[in-house]
């Protein structure tokens, strides 16, 4: 005789759920929230749930779990899985992460979309993470996180991200079927801008965007568009990448972001039978970058798997670490000790400032300046007050520390 009382059978069902795994998080469905309610009613079974933190593919694994499960239960007769729309209430947007790190680089092939995930994984061990992909034309992300959509929609018709292990992520790539996007301008411009303002975001203390290579639309429309706290730049050792980079880094600041660091893919090699390093590139111009390098990642089989979000190689942990400290200073410049400082000073008291240090010093003491603009043509009254030709200033460095801040630095001549 089937046993049909109705707390029975509700029991019975919710204890075979129970044996239903996230295979994302290894929880229950209970644990990992996609159960919201079980109604019974007679012999038939509604399980109600909330998959939105899947990918496509997974809750549609989890969905025919769950029916599997409950029609072994005695007393059922029938069962189906109602999938709720949540609505984005208590959703973050956009411009409510505390944190926004870009991570960008001037020509494709150099492992930016690799850089960024790992990244993101690797912050995702402190922090509630979220990823953007904003590499409209090949948005990569998802290849690299090993998920699909599509993407689901909250009450509101908002999107809602996929869920990687915690790590939220959002891209172009989880809505398309894997066809190219040949997007012009205005049609990217509305799509980027259609994600950034109405993505309802589960995370909301760091949101990292891969942002497309070099330095068109779609970049200059995310820095428009979105509170950007600092960028990551993306270099490979070979001298046409680094001198690219540095352009990039110019860009950043001329539009006012606080440039982070770069990043050095491929750095080097670690032979699989002798364990040598061996240099990828012939010639290293690391050395011709304007911005700290935060790492120098290898090329190893450690980079080319699968992200795991809290649980990254050494190297990227360590570039983590790197950009946790960079954000927490970003706008600010480290001004020696010995240094002029004439930020903000009228160009009179500007000249007597540089006046009275420089002519204060011994042939080869140090002469540091900092400046709110391009110090650059003070080399010339440098020149003058020391009786010297410009050429006679070696070295003379002029770099731009953040995008309102220039250091200059050099060595006052010595007498012939």
């Amino acid at each position: 005789m089937t046993d049909t009382n109705t707390d029975t059978v509700t029991d019975r069902v919710e204890a075979a759920l129970r044996a239903v795994r996230d295979p994302q998080a290894d929880l229950s469905v209970f644990e990992a929230g996609f159960v919201e309610n079980v109604v019974v009613e007679d012999a038939d079974v509604t399980i109600e749930t909330d998959m939105t933190a899947l990918d496509g593919d997974t809750a549609n694994q989890v969905v025919q779990a769950m029916l599997r499960a409950v029609d072994d239960v005695a007393g059922v007769e029938g069962v189906h899985v109602e999938r709720t729309t949540p609505s984005s209430d208590d959703r973050a947007s956009v411009r409510e992460f505390d944190h926004v790190i870009a991570v960008a680089s001037a020509k494709g092939g150099v492992g930016k979309s690799t850089t960024a995930t790992y990244l993101a994984c690797a912050l995702a061990a402190d922090d509630d993470v979220a990823l953007f992909d904003a590499d409209i034309h090949g948005p990569n992300v998802p290849e690299l996180l090993d998920v699909s959509g599509p993407v689901q929609s909250s009450e509101e018709g908002d999107p809602l991200p996929v869920s990687v292990g915690g790590l939220d992520v959002m891209s172009v790539g989880l809505m398309e079927s894997g066809a190219p996007l040949a997007w012009r301008g205005a049609m990217a411009h509305d799509a980027l801008d259609d994600l950034f303002t109405n993505t309802a975001w589960r995370n909301d203390d760091v949101l990292v965007i891969d942002l497309p290579p070099g330095t068109g639309d779609v970049v200059l429309t995310t820095l428009q568009e979105v509170p950007v706290d600092g960028v990551v730049v993306v270099t490979t050792p070979f001298h046409a990448s680094v001198s690219d980079t540095s352009r990039t880094v110019e860009l950043f600041r001329d539009n006012d972001v606080p440039v982070l660091g770069t990043v050095v893919n491929m750095a080097e090699y670690v032979c699989d039978c002798c364990g040598e390093p061996n240099d990828l590139f012939p010639e290293e111009a690391v050395g011709d970058l304007d911005a700290a390098v935060l790492a120098e990642l290898p090329f190893t089989h450690d980079l080319q798997g699968t992200p795991t979000p809290g649980d990254v190689p050494a190297p990227v942990a360590d570039l983590a670490s790197e950009v946790d400290a960079a954000i927490a200073t970003a706008g600010e410049v480290d001004v020696p000790d010995a240094a002029v400082d004439i930020r903000g000073l009228a160009p009179e008291e500007r000249k007597a400032r540089v006046r009275e240090r420089f002519t204060a010093l011994d042939g080869g003491e140090p002469f540091v300046l900092v400046s709110d603009r391009d110090p650059t043509p003070v080399g010339n009254f440098l020149g003058r007050l020391a009786d010297a030709p410009r050429a006679a200033f070696d070295p003379f460095e002029v770099r731009r520390a953040t995008p309102d801040d220039w250091v200059l630095a050099t060595i006052r001549p010595s007498g012939e």
